[in-house]
């Protein structure tokens, strides 16, 4: 039971409390991956309601920034991890955000995500990164027990 990541039609999930910073997300991804949705949120809280209410939405990939208001993205992480039906959804998960912090990094990796970026300073490298990040994960193999595109040879 599993399918590539380039069929899994869901959405991209941003979630970051800079409303500029998730404008300029949106257009750099839909300037690439136009076949993607990119829902935006600001806070956490607004994540959880949204995956709870749409079960049937398997979201291709969760980018999220670490300082949030209400709720942490790595709280907000584990919230994920410790639900049974989401962390069955197999949704990858990344950080990205201004923080270098080492402690940062541990802590984000010890919530077992699947990557940590740290936003850089001009558009081109945000550009780059980006699109580095949507083709790194349209191309991998992930378990998906909501889609049975590919059975295991």
């Amino acid at each position: 039971m599993y399918c590539s990541g380039m069929h899994t039609p869901g959405p991209i999930i941003m979630i970051d409390d800079d409303v500029e910073d998730l404008e300029m997300f949106k257009e750099i991804i839909n300037e690439f991956a136009p076949e993607r949705e990119v829902i935006e949120f600001e806070n956490s809280d607004d994540v959880l309601t949204f995956l709870d209410k749409n079960t049937s939405i398997n979201p291709f990939l969760i980018i999220s920034d670490i300082n949030l208001p209400k709720l942490s993205g790595l709280a907000l992480r584990e919230k994920i991890q410790n639900n049974e039906e989401l962390r069955l959804r197999c949704i990858p998960y990344l950080f990205f955000t201004t923080s270098s912090a080492h402690k940062d990094v541990i802590d984000a990796y010890s919530k077992s995500i699947q990557g940590f970026f740290v936003k850089p300073t001009s558009f081109d490298k945000l550009k780059s990164m980006l699109h580095a990040i949507i083709t790194y994960w349209a191309l991998c193999e992930a378990p998906n027990p909501t889609n049975e595109q590919h059975s295991k040879a």
